[in-house]
């Protein structure tokens, strides 16, 4: 096995493990029981336990995030397209995205709620694209509007259509920063989706299994739901790495 992807695939699991260790050492020194903090060790029966609830509202969790990301990147890209080519549409919607960005989600979820009665995937896809749309568009955007006139005048110069420096010059220079933001944009995503399934349990999702553990004050159930949030969040994000390297792999530099 190549060196470089056995110390990209061994540090992060021996990262993992020792947080886990971590976890566990700190509990049993506090003595605290698993109603003030559940350990590892205690996951295991609670993941076994709810297994095929776990599969169940796992996916239904995973689908629904994966949808109002993947609308969050169409008008993301979109929407900073246009701020990045004109300079009068990014002065003019950039204080918008700004301000609703400001706006704590979690008092939108209510208003959500009210405007789409009974629309379960809708609202908790909506939100999943809310929370994680603002840093896409306006990645795209800065990466669009930082872009080198010299280079654009070079093109034009040599009969270049508009279309062609887009292709040759921007999309180059867009694709790091977008992909940095789509990092980002992934767990907020996620964010977004169980914020939907806790306050107002839309469907059955990890967040209506989060918030029935909490009524049934069963916490080992609830750090288990934190647990595997947590690796569906980082499944995706490696998904977004593979992707970054496949096709922007060029602008990555060795330390």
């Amino acid at each position: 096995m190549d060196k470089n992807l056995l110390r990209q695939i061994g540090i992060p699991i021996m990262a993992i493990l020792i947080f886990l260790l971590f976890w566990e050492w700190i509990v049993w020194f506090n003595n605290w029981p698993n109603y003030k903090m559940a350990s590892p060790s205690d996951l295991v029966p609670a993941f076994w336990k709810f297994r095929w609830l776990f599969l169940e509202y796992g996916w239904q969790t995973l689908w629904r995030t994966i949808a109002g990301l993947m609308l969050a990147v169409f008008f993301g890209v979109l929407i900073g397209m246009i701020m990045g080519f004109s300079r009068t549409m990014r002065e003019g919607l950039y204080p918008l995205l700004v301000g609703f960005n400001a706006i704590p989600k979690a008092t939108v979820v209510p208003v959500i709620a009210l405007m789409f009665v009974g629309q379960d995937n809708f609202n908790t896809v909506l939100m999943a694209f809310m929370i994680s749309f603002f840093p896409i568009a306006v990645s795209v955007s800065l990466g669009l509007s930082t872009l080198e006139p010299e280079y654009r005048d070079i093109l034009r110069s040599l009969g270049a259509s508009q279309f062609t420096i887009f292709r040759k010059i921007a999309l180059p220079k867009t694709l790091p920063e977008f992909f940095g933001a789509l990092k980002v944009a992934v767990t907020l995503a996620f964010i977004g989706t169980n914020l939907v399934e806790i306050i107002q349990p839309h469907g059955k999702g990890l967040g209506f299994l989060f918030d029935s553990g909490k009524i049934s004050a069963d916490y080992p159930l609830m750090f288990a739901v934190l647990i595997a949030l947590a690796f569906l969040g980082i499944m995706l994000y490696y998904i977004v790495v593979l992707l970054e390297r496949t096709f922007a792999g060029w602008a990555e530099r060795s330390p």
